[in-house]
């Protein structure tokens, strides 16, 4: 009870003090209050509210930053979950508390090392972001270290995969979905929320928005336009979406309506995990083996940061071979 008494006065002083400061005034409360037994007399009951109030603030500092409303949501649903499981106030949270709510979550939901190291990396964003405003003296999450997760290498379609696909599509706008995913590397939320007028048919180009709102131009081939031509021109409904739905009342195709069709294409052709997202990162593997330099990659997935684009890309086992008789022999 006195180290919590001694951590609320520094908290409190934390915005009128530097840190040398601070430490001084830790000195002196531990010397001042060494003979001196400290008990509460009643639990505060607006733990619960102060908690959110700082939540809330950190979720407009993130909505500031141009994050989407879907990260924000999945921000405020794993803080929310790990201070319910943990019960005390956002403040008075120590490092032993952390470390015990992911052992125990591991355990519990036998979660993978990635999904951890994601709730990991959600709450240390949040306690930087409270030690950055001086809310607390120090991120209880500093000494929780990264885990360590092993590399899986991911699939691509190959060509061979990409034509059975095409050749199974009765609808010619599962064509036009296949073609347009695998031409231009977009994300399937950006597509769905094209407009037929978005599309530049003499540049073979189209503008999307990317996460956190981000404009940039992706390219389409020849196969491309010709097939996207011939849905559009095969349309009678007035629907201004790109992708519509195949009944009336011809709504915009949504995520979920692409990523069902999808399955029923790979359960019918026995291609296992038959996922918009893989589209992109084939695209990503083929620039890399034909050359294209990673910074131009990058711009065209609309990754902010380099890393990410190396993640998605991956080399051939096939062409390292090759390397290898070419340089080494």
């Amino acid at each position: 009870m006195k180290e919590k008494l001694i951590t609320d006065i520094e908290q409190g002083m934390l915005r009128f003090l530097d840190n040398g400061q601070i430490g001084e005034l830790h000195k002196l409360l531990v010397h001042s209050l060494n003979n001196f037994d400290v008990k509460e007399l009643s639990e505060k009951p607006d733990n619960i509210q102060e908690n959110k109030g700082l939540m809330n603030n950190f979720f407009a500092a993130k909505r500031i930053e141009g994050c989407s409303e879907k990260t924000i949501l999945y921000y405020q649903n794993t803080i929310e979950a790990a201070l319910s499981a943990i019960s005390k106030a956002i403040k008075h949270i120590t490092t032993d508390d952390l470390r015990g709510y992911l052992t125990n979550y591991q355990i519990e939901r036998k979660s993978s090392k990635v999904t951890i190291d994601n709730i990991r990396r959600i709450l240390s964003s949040f306690f930087s972001w409270m030690e950055d405003e001086d809310y607390i003296i120090k991120s209880p999450v500093r000494r929780i270290h990264k885990v360590k997760t092993g590399k899986l290498i991911k699939e691509t379609y190959s060509d061979e995969a990409l034509e059975l696909m095409r050749d199974s599509c009765i609808e010619i706008r599962d064509l036009a979905i296949i073609d347009v995913l695998a031409s231009t590397g977009m994300r399937v939320g950006e597509m769905v929320l094209l407009n037929r007028e978005d599309i530049n048919f003499t540049e073979r180009e189209c503008i999307v928005f990317g996460k956190g709102d981000k404009e940039r131009i992706v390219y389409f081939d020849a196969r491309t336009k010709l097939h996207l031509q011939n849905y559009i021109d095969s349309r009678t409904d007035c629907n201004s979406a790109l992708f519509a739905t195949l009944k009336a009342p011809y709504e915009r195709l949504k995520i979920g309506g692409v990523e069902v069709r999808l399955r029923e294409i790979g359960k019918q052709l026995n291609i296992t995990k038959l996922h918009p997202h893989k589209f992109r990162r084939t695209l990503a593997t083929m620039a890399i083996d034909k050359g294209m330099p990673i910074e131009q990659l990058q711009r065209l997935l609309g990754h902010q940061r380099i890393d990410t684009t190396l993640q998605y890309a991956m080399v051939k086992q096939s062409n390292v071979k090759l390397a290898h008789r070419k340089y080494i022999g």
